[in-house]
């Protein structure tokens, strides 16, 4: 009676430890390559860092150096540029869509689908598809002059002026579904008894909208913001697929800037400096969230 007793326990204690050896592996790379290498870009940081890493540290030079290139200023610039519009008319259009879904129309198991495809696609594909597409010499503007509108132009891709916004245009192209998808999860759980109080005693429906159910998608809200904002910041491959942050450096942000410098222009410690600006601003927009969050649920 006690070897069982005693063989039950040890299949109790296996049981509770073959998940946590099971996961450990991952945990412990995850810690390494992740939470480590995090750790090492700080440091290199502070370190006079060329071509080759070196451990000499030299305190804040690279960072002071960092904010006075004209170069980063100009990918701080076209960032704000970037990320606002982006994140606006992302939250904009997919909250439409999905008020527009959210009226049980016909054909809705299908307008989902096309809707989402864009997301599925990576920011590579979606990129160099744009490129093409807004190419004055074989994209929209040949394809209207071969259908005798000759006096079309559409050569933002070119122009330093307003090629930034032809980074907006693909962003916004690829996540509004993905946007779309998450507005509609939050309608679809509103309450209907509250939406039929509401309309029993008379509220139109722009004030139904307006007073209650934007209002109760504060969340949908803010995890969109989340999402949206952190992609904004590290864009990279959609950037360098469509323009190369050309012309000139009118694209230009700061995960392109990080990677010329680091790896094109043997600025390590500099390029180190930007990743640890960029690693800030995408923490300063994870806490509040993760602070609401785990507020809302305690």
């Amino acid at each position: 009676m006690a070897n069982y007793a005693s063989d039950a326990d040890f299949r109790t204690k296996l049981q509770g430890w073959i998940p946590k050896l099971v996961l450990s592996p991952s945990i412990a790379m995850m810690l390494v390559f992740v939470y480590g290498f995090i750790l090492y870009t700080v440091y290199l940081s502070f370190t006079g860092s060329k071509m080759l890493p070196k451990y000499d540290l030299i305190g804040i030079d690279n960072y002071v150096r960092l904010w006075g290139l004209s170069t980063w200023w100009t990918a701080v610039t076209n960032l704000a540029i970037f990320a606002s519009l982006y994140i606006i008319i992302c939250t904009v259009i997919g909250l439409t869509l999905a008020i527009l879904l959210d009226q049980k129309i016909r054909g809705e198991g299908m307008l989902r689908p096309i809707y989402l495809y864009p997301m599925a696609l990576s920011f590579i594909v979606t990129g160099t598809a744009w490129k093409w597409f807004l190419d004055p010499g074989i994209g929209l503007e040949n394809t209207m002059h071969l259908w005798g509108w000759e006096s079309f132009e559409f050569g933002w891709i070119k122009d330093r002026n307003m090629a930034i916004y032809t980074i907006v245009i693909a962003a916004v192209w690829q996540t509004s579904g993905f946007v779309m998808a998450m507005f509609l999860a939050g309608l679809r759980g509103i309450d209907n008894e509250i939406l039929k109080a509401a309309q029993i005693d008379g509220a139109s429906n722009w004030n139904l909208y307006r007073r209650i159910v934007i209002p109760m998608l504060r969340p949908a809200f803010l995890s969109a913001f989340v999402i949206l904002a952190h992609l904004a910041v590290k864009s990279y491959d959609l950037v360098i697929a469509l323009t190369g942050g050309g012309p000139g450096r009118a694209t230009e942000l700061p995960a392109t800037f990080m990677y010329s410098y680091t790896f094109t222009r043997n600025q390590m410690g500099t390029g180190a400096a930007s990743a640890v600006i960029m690693l800030m601003t995408i923490a300063a927009i994870m806490m509040p969230y993760l602070y609401a969050e785990l507020k809302e649920k305690s």
